[in-house]
């Protein structure tokens, strides 16, 4: 596979992590370090993951992968959509303290809803007989920093336009769960 292919490949898939960064960005309060780490190796991490159980599943399973992976996509990026939402709205005396979308089952499923398409990449990569541990290691390290870059930009827009801004990230996350349902009916 030709390196400018490959990095176009890469920094496809990276959008939807960057864009969904862009919206954990603006729910921290107080960005650390460790939340940059977290979210950028675990989203890298996946991004590079899922090509390669695509690429091991083949064709022996495309059928049933493809009937479903936009959903699960949906799914996932909606409900924490809402949730961010849900959150922003709530007056600030009844606010609880807002979840960490770089920790637990949020970290998990934002994982997973951005790097499905990784997923069929490995697939059409199977089905083209191409070697998947360039192109996967190639994804990961394209995406983590790509996610770190939106976290970064989340925070600085977070602080020009405060809550509003969680609303439309949360607006962005549904819409990106809708753009992959769509582009996959």
């Amino acid at each position: 596979m030709d390196w400018p292919i490959l990095l176009g490949i890469a920094v496809a898939l990276a959008m939807d992590a960057f864009a969904v960064a862009l919206a954990a960005g603006i729910t921290i309060d107080r960005m650390t370090g460790r939340h940059l780490f977290r979210l950028g190796f675990h989203f890298g991490l996946f991004q590079a993951m899922m090509p390669v159980l695509g690429w091991l599943a083949g064709l022996s399973i495309h059928r049933w992968i493809s009937a479903i992976d936009h959903w699960v996509a949906f799914a996932l990026l909606a409900l924490i959509g809402v949730k961010m939402i849900r959150e922003a709205l709530v007056d600030a005396e009844e606010k609880p303290v807002r979840a960490d979308p770089t920790r637990g089952w949020s970290l998990v499923m934002l994982s997973v809803a951005t790097s499905i398409d990784a997923l069929a990449v490995g697939l059409s990569l199977a089905m083209l007989e191409v070697s998947i541990w360039i192109p996967a290691a190639v994804i990961g390290l394209v995406c983590g920093p790509l996610t770190v870059a939106g976290m970064l930009l989340g925070r600085r827009i977070s602080g020009f336009w405060g809550q509003r801004v969680e609303i439309v990230g949360g607006l962005v996350l549904i819409g990106i769960g809708i753009k992959i349902l769509l582009e996959n009916l």
